[in-house]
Parts: structure tokens; sequence; C-alpha cells
């Protein structure tokens, strides 16, 4: 029987409490998948104006926790598995500081009530208001219409500054000729991300982390660890700055290290896909 494995609820150092509602004008990529089944490959981070950073937060664990059921690790029992999508979710509710019952979902054999609230058995799933939400593009802007403090939307012209990286990686991950050019895409977009942060940094949207690195930095760990088991293969030095933006920006935060997959079970994760 399915078992869907309940851990022990997870509660920031501080939660904040909505004191007014905003609504965002989101616009998406047409090709974006953001739940753990991998079809199209563009992160689309939502977006708005950061309000001011003066903006009174409330302080209180009076906050309903909110139900968040993610992929289980397949190598080791009670841990987080190598979903990017339900990372991203996660790292939002770090950030924002909001209190949530993580659930561990055996997606090789998902128990019946799952399918229940999720009709096309994928994770993340987060329950709003007695509602089960998917998708994690949808997710990540409820949780930012809900709690907008601290803010982490994107503007729109630095919304897709990344977006490319996913797919790219999977093609070159997934390639067996060494010679068709997908090694050369994946370093195309590594570049240009390497002079955004360059010139704009340390994180995509400047000083502050925002939706976009959060959608973003998982995305990336997944590429050093499977580019690096399977071919080998790591980011270049000729590419200083996205290498400090994954490893000081990113990878180092508190947010990122309680959120993350195991290597194992990223290397698990993408073997199929890359022996077929």
């Amino acid at each position: 029987m399915a078992t869907l494995m309940s851990g022990s609820r997870v509660q920031p150092a501080a939660c904040v409490v909505l004191s007014s509602s905003i609504k965002h004008h989101l616009g998406f990529n047409s090709l974006r998948r953001s739940n753990c089944s991998f079809s199209h490959f563009h992160h689309s981070p939502f977006s708005f104006r950061r309000s001011g950073a003066r903006r009174a937060l409330s302080v209180s664990m009076s906050v309903s926790p909110l139900e968040a059921c993610v992929k289980a690790s397949i190598t080791v029992p009670n841990k987080l598995g190598d979903c990017p999508f339900c990372q991203r979710v996660l790292l939002t509710l770090e950030e924002k500081r909001l209190p949530y019952d993580l659930k561990l979902v055996d997606l090789s054999n998902k128990p019946e009530w799952f399918l229940e609230i999720s009709s096309e058995g994928k994770v993340p799933v987060v329950k709003f208001d007695e509602q089960w939400v998917a998708d994690s593009d949808v997710i990540t802007q409820t949780l930012e219409e809900k709690y907008p403090n601290p803010p982490l939307a994107t503007p729109p012209d630095k919304s897709s500054v990344g977006s490319k990286i996913f797919s790219t990686f999977i093609a070159f991950l997934k390639s067996k000729d060494p010679n068709d050019g997908t090694e050369q895409a994946l370093l195309s977009e590594l570049s240009y991300f390497d002079s955004h942060i360059k010139e704009n940094g340390p994180f995509i949207n400047g000083k502050e982390i925002s939706a976009a690195d959060l959608s973003l930095g998982p995305k990336l760990y997944h590429l050093e660890i499977a580019l690096g088991h399977y071919k080998n293969w790591s980011v270049p030095d000729s590419l200083p700055y996205v290498k400090s933006y994954t490893k000081q920006s990113i990878f180092s935060r508190e947010s990122f290290a309680k959120t993350r997959a195991l290597p194992e079970d990223v290397i698990a994760g993408w073997r199929p896909k890359v022996l077929g």
C-alpha cells in the first residue's frame, strides 16, 4: 500500500501575517512546466513592483501551517525527493518565513487519497483555504498574493533571465552525440546568465533574492550534480559569476540547505532519462 510520510511541522524563525492583500498582473511563458513531470522547461517567475522595505511586519505563531505535498526521496526514508519544482515552493515558504506541514509522497506508489487531491498525480500541491492547489507557478503566485511580505516577485524585465538554462541542460544531459551542439547551447545560455549576474548581481534582480532565483536555483543544483555524475562536466572557470551565484548566493542560503534534495536522489532521478 502506498504511504504518505508526514514529517514534523516546519516552523521558520518567524512567520509573516498578511496585513493587506494586493493584486498583480501575472504573465507567463506558454512553454513552461512547474511540477515534477518534465516536459517543457521554462521557469516563469511572476512579477510585480517590490514594496518598500519599511512595511511593518506582524510576527505571530498563530498563522496556521500550510500543508504541502512534495516528492519523497527514493534513496533514504523520510527525506525530500529530487523535484526542483517542489524545492521552489519550499524555498518560497522558507524565504517568507511561513510555517508548513511537509508531507512526503511516494510517487512510485501513489495513495488513492493523493490522487483525489492531485488529479494528475503530480507534486507539488499546497492547501490554501481548504482548496488544494497544484503547479509551482500557481502556488508561488498565490503565496505572493496572500503573504506579500517579504516581497519576492521579480520585475518583468528580469523575470525570464536564465529561463532557457534548464531545457538546454536536459538536452545536453540526454545527448549521446558530442558534436550535436547541445553542450554549446548550454554554454551559450550560461554565458548570457554570467554576463547578467556580473552587471546586475549578486541575484537576478540585484541585491535581493526574488522569485526568479527561487525557480532557477534548484535547476542549477540538478545541473551541477547530474552533469558532474553522468558526463564528468562542470561549469567552466570562464564563467565565474555563474559559479559565485550558485555557490555563494544560492546554495549557501539556509533556506536552500534546508530544502535541497540529496545528491544521490538527483542522480537516481535523472538515470532513466539519461540511460533511456
